[in-house]
């Protein structure tokens, strides 16, 4: 028998094995026998779950629940565990499993099957571990566990391990939970972005800036508040400019590339012409009268 096969008769077997003990009798699968009309196997299965509560088992969405299968065998020979699988199913109402107008369970999600093949000798004791995961609404259900165990001649049988009330809850969030913090992230990155877009596109178009120099006038304020008072008797005079001018009598330049005629200053001589008049010519240093 193929594992789909044997998981599938495992499936129906679970299914009339919960709503027998729910609501009412169903006859039992084909090769997997419901253990309530065929008890011929003595085994014994018993499901618990080691990080339950005292209040009762809580299934967290997203999060492994994990559940500890204990078999005994106490039969002459050895027997073989084949499948552990599971169900949840919706509470039933009060009265509902009689012949009254109440609404019967129903299935809500079938759990993960799981293949284990494990042989446990006459007499001897073998604990399985089985986990599943969910992702449901928060409510209350009813948690269907059960196991397919053969016989030396390879008839297999179906034992309930577990069919109790459960509370399906969501994961409790903390503020140092990794996925949070990436998410506040996202955000926070998507809103800079955001903002950014928004005064580069409309802020910088409504309201120019100034630019950092400001008008002439300003800066002529500026350079005449910052500027230093010369000493009278540092300063002075040249002569042929278009206006007055004074510089400072400490050199803060290079004179090496200046022309010797600039720096030469021309003297002034007066000399007598014809006409009875004056008139002044320009003699350089080292050079001639003109």
């Amino acid at each position: 028998m193929g594992l789909s096969k044997l998981s599938t008769l495992f499936l129906l077997s679970l299914g009339a094995l919960s709503a027998n003990g729910a609501t009412k009798k169903a006859p039992p699968s084909e090769e997997v026998d419901n253990p309530s009309t065929t008890p011929a196997l003595s085994v014994d299965v018993r499901a618990t779950f080691p990080q339950s509560e005292i209040f009762g088992v809580k299934v967290i969405n997203g999060h492994a629940t994990q559940s500890v299968f204990s078999i005994s065998n106490n039969e002459a020979e050895p027997v073989t565990v084949a499948l552990i699988g599971g169900s949840l199913w919706t509470i039933e109402p009060i009265g509902g499993g009689g012949g009254g107008g109440g609404r019967e369970s129903r299935i809500i999600r079938n759990l993960t099957t799981v293949k284990y093949n494990v042989e446990i000798p006459p007499g001897q004791k073998e604990s399985l571990s089985y986990a599943f995961t969910t992702d449901l609404q928060p409510a209350e259900m009813r948690l269907n566990l059960a196991a397919v165990v053969g016989d030396s001649k390879g008839k297999k049988y179906t034992f309930q391990a577990y069919n109790e009330t459960v509370t399906v809850v969501e994961p409790e969030t903390s503020l140092l939970d990794p996925q949070i913090i990436f998410l506040y992230l996202i955000l926070l990155a998507a809103f800079t972005g955001t903002a950014y877009f928004i005064y580069r596109t409309w802020i910088t178009t409504l309201f120019p800036q100034r630019r950092g120099g400001g008008k002439g006038g300003e800066r002529a304020k500026a350079s005449s508040r910052g500027s230093k008072k010369v000493d009278p008797t540092d300063q002075v005079g040249v002569v042929g400019a278009d206006g007055p001018a004074v510089t400072s009598g400490t050199k803060a330049y290079d004179e090496s590339w200046i022309p010797a005629h600039h720096i030469n200053r021309p003297e002034a001589r007066r000399i007598k012409s014809g006409g009875g008049g004056s008139a002044v010519k320009s003699k350089s240093r080292g050079g001639k009268a003109e």
